[in-house]
């Protein structure tokens, strides 16, 4: 029972550990592009529908 509890360690760390890395495109400049523009929306609410959500929600449950 030990032998193949320490088996199965030995074999979950070595594959969380040579697991290859995703690589993910930088978004940043397009959010920066975003957030900088100058189109009359406060800059807590440029995010989209879920900041809309969330504002929305924050002034429901302080202002009632």
């Amino acid at each position: 029972m030990l032998r193949n509890v320490l088996a199965l360690r030995q074999i979950a760390q070595r594959t969380i550990s040579t697991a290859s890395r995703r690589h993910f495109e930088n978004k940043v400049p397009e959010k920066q592009k975003l957030f900088q523009e100058d189109n009359g929306i406060p800059v807590h609410l440029k995010g989209g529908v879920a900041d809309a959500l969330l504002y929305r929600a924050t002034m429901i449950l302080t202002v009632g």
